[in-house]
């Protein structure tokens, strides 16, 4: 007699839903993916892969002055003003082509593991049945042992500049552009903002950045979100500090953005990045006894459980850390959890991620924004018995032949056992540097054990283990 499969109903084809249908494929579930917007989700679809592909590309358009400054110049016969220009049509045509590549990618890699893909909008009848309505109207009812909610999130939309998707674009609209904006009012500034406001920086536009907080990326490392302001500075950016936008409009030929405090900002376009909601409406939540915070957000435990038994949660939906590779984290979990694999619970502590500025800032661990010593290389000790320590790239050998003037290593350890608790990286693929460390803080290796580790000569990783050794306490101390 052949045991029963545990049927496994996944809403969302995002970074949690797949994820998770993988997983629990391959450890014996009868797994369907019910998907609305396309597998990948936002984060392959119109957020994650596409925008950092449109800042890969914008970096291009630098080049060939950074070329300059390293003794490479035009050969005889070029013309003396050439300059690189990006056609937006061509370079989003590419952008969102190697999207669908990759969403076509993941459809594939289900279907191979015998995963079942419902094209449609999932909605909870119970804790124990979805019921699923088809494009062309139809309506079916899936049976589900588990079910896990992969919802995501959508941009927040404030009523006073209400995006039309001409002119006025959320992160989502911005792919349908034709011609790099003139000039690009951003309205927020925080990750979202931030990078794209750079991006288009980069691609030709004049940017100006309004933040209502005091510097941007506010809730990011102050050294480093100072660093990044006074790069955008430098670059030509008009960022504007302390200054709430009230309202976004239309004009006859661009937009008005007009700030609490009565000042008016023109520009072509404005790209509204004021954050993000869940996706968790209309979904019978309430019906299956699944509990929202009042935020919307679907709460959840550790192993990604729900208040209501068999029913679980993962990614953007959840609240718990906005990043893809948590999300695909929390699935790989819940339905380990669920369908009684080996599982441990999601663990913030080694968890990194990455602002993908130019340079890019990467951090891991979690409540360590603390001012460093601007004494450079002094390991100073912060309130919560953490020392730290800051080592700008200027010294590094590695940093000199590429022409690195911005950046820098931050170490934070522990008082006492000096165990890495945390580390902020700003340099050009930060998101690559951040790895050992984020491997330290996971695993609580000592500054000790970071600092014997040889690095290869000359090298940008050089400098966290010198960080490293700074932090050394000799006996006595």
């Amino acid at each position: 007699m052949t045991e029963r499969q545990t049927s496994v109903v996944v809403l969302g084809g995002g970074p949690g839903g797949y994820e998770a249908a993988l997983v629990a494929a391959a450890i014996g579930g009868d797994v369907t993916v019910v998907d609305r917007d396309g597998l990948g989700g936002a984060a392959v679809l119109t957020d994650c892969v596409p925008s950092k592909a449109l800042i890969s590309t914008a970096a291009y358009v630098s080049r060939l002055e950074e070329a300059g400054k390293r003794g490479v110049h035009l050969g005889a016969g070029a013309e003396v003003d050439a300059t690189l220009e990006a056609e937006l049509t061509e370079v989003n045509t590419r952008i969102l082509a190697l999207a669908q590549a990759q969403s076509r990618d993941i459809r594939s890699r289900l279907e191979h593991v015998g995963v079942t893909v419902v094209e449609g909008t999932g909605r909870l009848i119970d804790s124990a049945s979805v019921a699923v309505t088809t494009p062309d109207g139809e309506t079916r009812t899936l049976p589900a042992d588990m079910i896990l909610i992969a919802t995501g999130a959508t941009p927040r939309v404030v009523d006073s500049m209400r995006p039309d998707g001409e002119r006025i674009l959320t992160w989502k609209q911005i792919w349908n552009l034709t011609e790099v904006p003139e000039r690009l009012i951003v309205v927020g500034s925080g990750v979202t903002g931030a990078e794209l406001a750079q991006a288009y920086l980069g691609l030709g536009s004049e940017v100006v950045l309004v933040s209502s907080r005091d510097r941007v990326l506010p809730g990011e490392d102050p050294d480093a979100a100072e660093l990044i302001e006074r790069v955008f500075r430098a670059e030509g950016m008009e960022v504007l500090n302390r200054s709430r936008a009230a309202s976004v409009r239309r004009t006859e030929d661009g937009v008005v953005c007009v700030l609490e405090d009565g000042r008016e900002v023109t520009g072509s376009h404005a790209l509204i990045a004021v954050g993000s909601v869940p996706q968790t409406t209309d979904l019978g939540l309430e019906a299956a006894g699944v509990e929202t915070s009042q935020s919307g957000h679907v709460v959840v435990d550790r192993v990604s459980r729900t208040s209501a038994r068999g029913v679980y949660a993962a990614g953007d939906c959840t609240g718990v850390l906005p990043l893809a590779s948590v999300a695909a984290m929390q699935g790989r979990i819940a339905v380990a959890h669920a369908l009684g694999d080996a599982v441990s619970p999601l663990q913030v502590r080694g968890i990194s991620a990455n602002i993908f500025t130019e340079p890019e800032i990467a951090t891991v661990g979690t409540g360590l924004a603390t001012p460093a010593s601007k004494k450079s290389g002094s390991p100073v000790e912060s309130e919560e018995g953490v020392r730290q320590i800051l080592m700008p790239f200027g010294t590094n050998p590695r940093a000199k032949m590429d022409n690195l003037s911005e950046g820098f290593v931050k170490l934070f350890a522990r008082e006492g056992s000096n165990v890495l608790v945390g580390g902020v990286v700003v340099a050009p693929r930060a998101s690559e540097l951040i790895f050992p460390i984020a491997l330290a803080v996971q695993h609580q290796l000592n500054v000790d054990q970071v600092a014997s580790t040889i690095t290869v000569y000359p090298s940008l990783s050089g400098s966290i283990a010198e960080a490293a050794r700074r932090l050394h306490v000799t006996p006595g101390e």
